[in-house]
């Protein structure tokens, strides 16, 4: 499979709290542990959509 094709597969989606812990963390500029959340990621996940530049057709 390539970018370019989609796939029929399908995957489980298991959702959780918002604000819960997924069990990692990172460590800010203090030095302080910061647990991620699911929050955390999806926020991430939408500025990297709004990012997405879509490749061209080809032909």
């Amino acid at each position: 499979m390539t970018l370019q094709t989609s796939s029929t597969d399908k995957v489980e989606v298991i959702r959780i709290e918002h604000q819960a812990n997924l069990g990692c963390s990172f460590i800010d500029a203090n030095g302080r542990e910061v647990p991620i959340t699911e929050d955390m990621i999806q926020q991430a996940c939408s500025e990297l959509e709004q990012r997405l530049v879509k490749p061209a057709p080809r032909g």
